[in-house]
């Protein structure tokens, strides 16, 4: 059980660094890491909506679309998600379809995560793949690098 501890801190933390990446580009910070059943990282991105100029680019699905090519399949059983702020419904969806067995995410999002938001497409009866989800892992942490993404964008944008 320690050692499972142990890898979700480890992983949560690379995620976290992933995230502080895309915001020093000027990024929603979220980072994403997916792990094999073995726990090797075979996957990981972060933001990259403003850069790409796309609402999928999504940390989540970003990974999901690098673990797809390294596995050479769209199904990504025993693979698990690690990220740092709580899926949106788009990202459990694809999450939920690719097959992703676990998902270790930071911060919640009362404002856009599926699970806050009444969305459980993760455990949904009618749907075939159910994931095991667990939230709050490094909360604080997640929690104030958005915090503090998000009052520097208000604090430039009233500067300007």
């Amino acid at each position: 059980m320690q050692m499972q501890f142990d890898l979700i801190n480890y992983t949560m933390t690379h995620a976290i660094d992933l995230a502080q990446q895309a915001a020093n580009l000027g990024e929603v910070p979220v980072g994403a890491v997916i792990t094999d059943k073995a726990g090797r990282v075979i996957a990981k991105a972060h933001n990259t909506k403003e850069r790409e100029l796309n609402a999928c680019n999504h940390a989540e699905i970003l990974a999901i679309k690098e673990a797809s090519e390294y596995m050479r399949s769209w199904r990504l059983v025993d693979c698990d998600l690690y990220v740092t702020l709580e899926p949106c419904p788009m990202c459990m969806g694809a999450l939920s379809q690719a097959r992703i067995r676990n998902v270790y995410f930071g911060a919640y999002d009362t404002k856009g995560g599926a699970i806050s938001l009444g969305k459980k497409l993760h455990n949904d009866e009618r749907l075939n793949h159910k994931i095991n989800v667990y939230g709050g892992f490094k909360h604080l942490e997640c929690s104030k690098l958005i915090s503090d993404f998000f009052k520097r964008k208000r604090k430039n944008y009233v500067e300007i």
